[in-house]
């Protein structure tokens, strides 16, 4: 292979993945929203609470940051519940919900309804406007 060959498709490649990176980055943690349901049995949720529910597994590196910041939120709105589900002891949670890489938060409303999917680590600020958006019964359950 010639030498310029060899440099445009190393640079092409370079470039093929700093795109996917980049894309990848602006992607991570951002609200997604999510239709269905939960069995709230399964997940430990009380009945009339919405909750804030973190998947993570044992190896997670970023999961730890992700519940402290739940758990934050969570204290000051004072209406919310965390619950964290270790995917490591229960795999069979993970194809219910459709949970494909951890952390993955879902906020559940009062009625075990999928509000909102955060993959990855998710912003505060999307969390707290996703928590705004519930009805304002919830608020006060």
């Amino acid at each position: 292979m010639p030498l310029t060959t060899a440099l445009i498709t190393v640079g092409a490649l370079l470039v093929a993945t700093v795109v996917v990176g980049v894309v990848w980055r602006l992607g991570d943690g951002r609200r997604r929203r999510a239709t269905g349901s939960v069995d709230i049995s399964r997940l430990g949720l009380l009945r009339g609470r919405s909750a804030l529910v973190l998947f993570s597994t044992e190896t997670c590196s970023r999961c730890p940051q992700v519940r402290r910041m739940l758990h934050a939120v969570a204290s000051e709105r004072g209406a919310i519940d965390v619950h964290d589900v270790d995917l490591t002891h229960r795999a069979d949670l993970a194809a219910e919900n459709h949970v494909l890489s951890t952390p993955t938060t879902l906020l559940v409303d009062a009625d075990a309804r999928i509000v909102a999917r955060f993959v990855g680590v998710p912003r505060r600020d999307e969390i707290a406007a996703a928590l705004d958006e519930l009805p304002a019964r919830q608020e006060t359950a």
